[in-house]
């Protein structure tokens, strides 16, 4: 008997990854992205950001080929399709399904002031207690751009879509999305528990812009033979899941219940929690949205904590201030000759422009407490790791504000998490024990996939495999604390409060 596999598909901005998970050991048999080099992103004008969904296609079905090359695995052998993607995006198509204009990406900040405006008029009370967020860039404010700049375009759609729901309907052939996608889009109503209604009627949308809803877990479409043709899969198997790449990662990492926390840190970083209530931050400095296993009877938010000025500021230190040639892993090395707290050096680490958790302020990055006669490269390295955790735990105080109760930071051993003494501070600060965990998104939509066709009773099963790599206990030295609280006076002093 050929062997069954379960195939995720993880679509970013950079690549597609296609992963190939063994049905019988639950163990990635084959990854593989495409391109090699980062994706290119259109940038007509300054703020703006945009790719073409067919891009997407031909990077998931290169993938896809070489993962079913790697395995000697058929179209046949393939038993469920999951899909991750990044969010936020806007994807326009007319009745044949092909898109109007290229996708406006997460990261496209065009549509900032008809989110705002949309608040401004509809009342904060009003979008925070319903969406759990303003309007802000998100789907529905870039739809309400293209509907007053590009009336023609507007016009001829007949539905709107996130990048993972276009592939999806390459592949079924119909448009489907997710309550989970909705949220994302601002365009669920958590109160009515149903599309937003009083959103659609502000900006003027027809509902029957929205595409069919369907779980995130369960039967989504099928293959279509087109789609079977192209890629050689076989028509008819089950599309049975699909979410966001950030609500997919916490389902990598298997944090589904209240309480329970994944951690990502690589150019920027993210901290992404469950909630098992409708709450909201009053001041948007982070954003609630459907997690995976949210239904209308059952709430289950992802409380999403992004900070910008993450590992870019590992990476300028590296570039600017390190000795030629000096790896990460070097850098490492010299930065725990300092003792805790860089000996009264503080870095904020903002300067990747405006930060949500700071209100949308950009403040910049900007260095405190150095003394020329006592401070050297050594101490710069470990303060802007410092920062960078700090900014983190600033930030998981307004989650925990929230309600929410964080023991445990499950992450993927990469990027940040890759550095003793950026995990050993932010479990010493955070007063939080952090598993580090062999992980991947394609691979965790693959095991989305198989919950959603019943191969899997439920996520400890489908993550049974999940290996446990490293434990870091916090450390309750007091240095930490004085450390933390230096740089948040100065934080706090920076930003007027």
């Amino acid at each position: 008997m050929s062997r069954q596999y379960l195939l995720g598909f993880d679509v970013g901005s950079s690549s597609v990854k296609a992963s190939l998970v063994s049905v019988d050991s639950g163990k990635c048999e084959a990854s593989a992205f495409f391109p090699d080099r980062e994706a290119p992103i259109l940038a007509v004008r300054s703020g703006w950001a945009e790719q073409e969904p067919e891009s997407w296609w031909q990077y998931a079905k290169q993938a896809l080929q070489k993962v079913m090359a790697d395995t000697g695995a058929k179209g046949d052998d393939i038993r469920a399709i999951g899909i991750s993607y990044q969010m936020h995006g806007l994807v326009c198509v007319d009745k044949e399904g092909k898109p109007l204009r290229p996708a406006i990406i997460w990261c496209d900040s065009r549509a900032v002031p008809y989110g705002e405006r949309a608040f401004e008029a509809l009342g904060g009370e009003t979008c925070l207690s319903h969406l759990l967020n303003s309007p802000g860039n998100f789907t529905a404010a870039k739809l309400a751009w293209v509907k007053e700049q590009e009336p023609d375009v507007y016009g001829r759609i007949d539905k709107i879509m996130l990048p993972g729901d276009y592939i999806a309907m390459r592949l079924g052939g119909e448009a489907c999305t997710t309550i989970g996608g909705l949220s994302e889009g601002v365009l669920w109503d958590f109160k009515e528990k149903q599309p937003a209604q009083f959103l659609l009627d502000y900006y003027g949308f027809d509902r029957e812009l929205l595409p069919r809803v369907v779980p995130t877990f369960g039967l989504q479409g099928e293959v279509s033979e087109q789609a079977a043709a192209e890629l050689g899969l076989k028509a008819g198997t089950p599309i049975s899941y699909r979410a966001g790449d950030q609500p997919n990662n916490a389902l990598s990492l298997n944090v589904l219940r209240p309480g329970e926390v994944a951690a990502t840190a690589g150019t920027s970083g993210v901290v992404y929690g469950v909630l098992g209530e409708v709450r909201y931050d009053p001041l948007s400095r982070v954003n609630t949205f459907a997690h995976v296993n949210y239904t209308a009877e059952q709430d289950r938010l992802g409380v999403l904590l992004c900070i910008n000025g993450t590992g870019i500021l590992n990476a300028w230190v590296r570039q600017n201030i390190a000795a030629e040639g000096l790896s990460y892993t070097d850098m490492n090395a010299m930065a725990e000759q300092v003792p805790v707290g860089s000996e009264g050096v503080s870095i904020i680490p903002f300067g990747n422009g405006a930060e949500r958790v700071l209100e949308n302020r950009e403040t910049g990055c900007s260095i405190h407490g150095l003394n020329f006669n006592k401070h050297g490269k050594a101490h710069l390295m470990r303060a802007a790791q410092e920062g960078i955790v700090f900014s983190f735990c600033y930030g998981m105080e307004i989650m925990r504000a929230m309600g929410m109760d964080i023991r445990r930071i499950h992450a993927g051993r990469a990027n940040m998490f890759l550095s003793p003494i950026f995990a050993k501070t932010l479990a010493s600060v955070s007063g939080a024990t952090i598993e580090l965990l062999e992980t991947d998104g394609s691979v965790g939509a693959a095991k989305g996939a198989g919950i959603g066709c019943g191969i899997y009773s439920d996520s400890d099963e489908a993550f049974a495999s999940l290996r446990k790599l490293m434990v870091i206990e916090p450390d309750t030295a007091e240095a930490y604390a004085e450390a933390y609280a230096r740089w948040k006076e100065i934080l706090l002093a920076s930003v007027g409060k």
